[in-house]
């Protein structure tokens, strides 16, 4: 591959990129403040559900284990 052809496939390739990106659609910011926020109020009800689940099983598992002991 030549040099020409090199620098033509990586002009192709960056005007392919520019017209895909030309395409997206980008959020508003109040669409980005309101899409952060409920990904952020997700992932804090998941963490929460993780604790509570991991403490009542610790709590049965040492009752468990002081049963058996």
């Amino acid at each position: 591959m030549s040099l020409k052809d090199r620098w033509n496939y990586i002009k192709d390739y960056l005007r392919g990129v520019y017209n895909e990106l030309r395409k997206v659609y980008w959020p508003t910011r109040n669409q980005l403040v309101a899409y952060t926020t409920v990904v952020l109020v997700s992932v804090a009800l998941v963490a929460v559900m993780i604790w509570v689940f991991d403490s009542l099983l610790s709590y049965l598992l040492n009752l468990l284990f002081e049963a058996f002991a």
